[in-house]
């Protein structure tokens, strides 16, 4: 499985509440329940506008494939080449 960091537009992301946070990582959880094996979900970072989540996936059209089934945005999917603290290449997941 490959690397990617999705880009997502979310104004304000930055002022959703815990509870609402929690929300949506469950749906998105919700969704990928029904993608064995296809994208899983590592972690995600939120800013004042936009989420940042960083997901395992063979190829990026299952991350768009969870996005349309969740209702999340995708402004753009970005797959990771290599580890910059260890320069360790990412192709090996």
């Amino acid at each position: 499985m490959n690397k990617f960091i999705i880009e997502r537009d979310f104004p304000g992301a930055g002022n959703l509440t815990p509870e609402q946070l929690r929300a949506t990582s469950q749906a998105s959880n919700d969704v990928l329940s029904t993608m064995p094996g296809r994208a899983q979900w590592l972690e995600s970072y939120v800013t004042d506008d936009k989420l940042f989540c960083v997901y395992l996936a063979d190829e990026p059209e299952a991350i768009r494939e969870h996005a349309s089934k969740g209702g999340f945005p995708v402004t753009s999917i970005h797959r990771a080449r290599r580890d910059s603290s260890t320069g360790r290449s990412f192709r090996s997941l």
